[in-house]
């Protein structure tokens, strides 16, 4: 019995929910405000943060950032890895930068055929979506402060 979900009927934030690697990711997108948001049409492009990913910040860094005085920041770091549009790893890699929601934009490199977005490397490319679609990455990508 194939009990695989079809992803394609779910939101980007539900299909990154069924995944299984991205729990981190959405628990921030929640904090922060946004489900409304990444449930909504789009269609968005969502470089999600795996959960070992989230490991490698800081100890105490997001239990922080999950603070409700700091929502406006952790908003800003989600919108920091979703871009407009639904964009495939193909067309992302033709890139040298995306803007991101947040309005910052974020340097793309390709490197032997794959890309990485602010030096965090594209570890599952093309989860599809509803609303869009999921690339995991391996880093968290913090954004810059604003200019």
């Amino acid at each position: 019995m194939n009990t695989q979900v079809n992803t394609t009927a779910l939101n980007v934030l539900d299909t990154a929910a069924t995944n299984g690697s991205f729990k981190t990711f959405g628990l921030a997108v929640e904090k922060a405000g946004l489900s409304e948001t990444l449930r909504g049409p789009g269609p968005f492009t969502v470089f999600a943060p795996t959960d070992d990913a989230f490991k490698k910040l800081p100890a105490g860094r997001m239990e922080t950032l999950f603070k409700p005085e700091n929502k406006a920041e952790l908003a800003a770091l989600v919108n920091y890895h979703v871009v407009n549009g639904r964009k495939s790893a193909e067309e992302v890699g033709k890139w040298e930068k995306a803007k991101t929601a947040s309005g910052q934009s974020a340097p793309i490199v390709m490197k032997d055929g794959k890309f990485s977005i602010d030096g965090a490397h594209v570890t599952s490319a093309d989860i599809a979506s509803s609303n869009g679609v999921i690339h995991g990455i391996d880093k968290v990508n913090i954004p810059g402060k604003p200019l």
